[in-house]
């Protein structure tokens, strides 16, 4: 006679639940937009996603509802209109991102509001640092970024996200914050960013794609795990709060390392590439759209993504009142 059936903890629906190692809450979500002085429209390469103009009524209209089914955070794009070489537009005190952030701080102050800061939207080239005679500079470049982010906490965001991948910009940042008494806005920075194929649909979005060259020499080669850690590590000591990793889907092993060496949140970005495969393959009738995107979000969290940013938190939220179950 078997004393050891694994069955029983599949018996049920209310006993899965209970025995459940792996639980899905709506504060695990960090949902990412994109605003602009444009015309509201669907961005192409990613389906039911738009570029939102930021007086669009339907646009504080959509986040209350995200809201009131439990969203407590996103992650603002801004997507220029107004190119130059330097990329000044991303730190005009009256830029999109900073009106934009004005406009929800006063609209819903309980809202956790992260920006990304980075130079690739608003530099004509493309690249997300000051780019000349083929290199990127590095040193010149920390001081765009910080002024970008100084502009956006005086905008009031509660989160600062640099995505450029230059050496030594969370200490700039940093320091650059707290010179202007910033004391209390976070830091969470793209610490592990892979220079990755799953990058085309959100290039598309912000029209962010560089012109000249590629991003091979900042961006982290895809091999690379150890190198991680020490990316990880340098920003942690230089001050971040919080350390993303960028894609998300097909590094579960870097989320998992990084889990287990540094206490403090790890974020995870699952990206535009993974976002649009997955929703070409159910408009095919490949996958069961609901079972689909939990085991993705599942295997996010099991892999020890405290903060998991995805675009698909309208389905999560919106569609299935049974996924936080």
């Amino acid at each position: 006679m078997l004393t050891r059936r694994m069955r029983r903890y599949r018996v049920s629906a209310g006993v899965r639940k209970i025995v459940s190692e792996t639980k899905i809450h709506t504060s695990d979500f960090m949902y990412p937009i994109f605003v602009w002085d444009g015309n509201t429209q669907e961005i192409e390469s990613m389906p039911e996603q738009n570029r939102w103009n930021i007086s669009d009524k339907n646009l504080y209209n959509f986040i209350e509802r995200l809201m009131k089914k439990g969203l407590s955070s996103i992650l603002v794009f801004g997507v220029a209109t107004d190119k130059d070489d330097l990329g000044t537009e991303g730190w005009n005190e009256n830029g999109v991102v900073q009106r934009f952030v004005k406009n929800m701080k006063k609209t819903f102050p309980e809202l956790i509001l992260a920006t990304d800061v980075c130079l690739c939207t608003w530099r004509k080239d493309g690249q997300c640092g000051v780019y000349r005679d083929g290199k990127i500079i590095n040193d010149e470049t920390l001081d765009y970024l910080a002024k970008i982010s100084l502009s956006h906490a005086r905008a009031g965001a509660d989160i600062i996200a640099p995505s450029d991948m230059m050496d030594g910009r969370v200490k700039k940042i940093r320091e650059t914050l707290d010179s202007e008494k910033f004391y209390d806005t976070l830091i969470m920075s793209y610490s592990v960013k892979y220079s990755s194929a799953l990058y085309g649909p959100f290039r598309s979005a912000a029209n962010s794609a560089p012109q000249i060259g590629d991003r091979t020499s900042y961006q982290m080669n895809p091999p690379q795990i150890r190198e991680a850690i020490l990316e990880a590590q340098i920003d942690f000591e230089e001050g971040a709060d919080i350390i993303m990793v960028k894609p998300a889907m097909m590094y579960l092993d870097v989320i998992a390392e990084l889990k287990s060496r540094f206490h403090l949140p790890v974020a995870a970005f699952s990206v535009s590439g993974e976002y649009s495969m997955i929703k070409l393959g159910i408009k095919n009738g490949l996958f069961d759209e609901m079972k689909i995107i939990y085991e993705l979000i599942v295997a996010l969290k099991r892999a020890g993504a405290d903060i998991i940013i995805s675009y698909f938190v309208p389905d999560v939220f919106l569609k299935y009142e049974n996924f936080f179950i």
